[in-house]
């Protein structure tokens, strides 16, 4: 049940791309191509199991938990509160 201004299945249609954004953000940041055999930031090994799990894994798993513990996630949008989704 939508109301107001909007049509039946508007809120769902915003629920369904703010997932679609957040898995294709996700994705993007999925490194690819041959994995490394050593950390590119401490030099530590990474395991073998860790190289076959991850394709293109770069960093050890400290160096890869403290990176993560850094990035903020600031690039998304509350398609909820926009004034523009409203509009439409």
């Amino acid at each position: 049940m939508a109301g107001g201004w909007s049509r039946d299945g508007a809120v769902q249609e915003q629920i369904d791309a703010s997932v679609d954004d957040e898995i294709q953000r996700a994705r993007s940041q999925l490194a690819g191509g041959e994995s490394a055999t050593e950390c590119d930031e401490c030099g530590a090994p990474i395991p073998e199991a860790r190289r076959k799990a991850i394709p293109g894994v770069r960093l050890c798993i400290d160096c890869q938990s403290a990176q993560e513990k850094q990035q903020t996630h600031s690039g998304s949008i509350n398609r909820r509160g926009s004034k523009d989704s409203q509009l439409r």
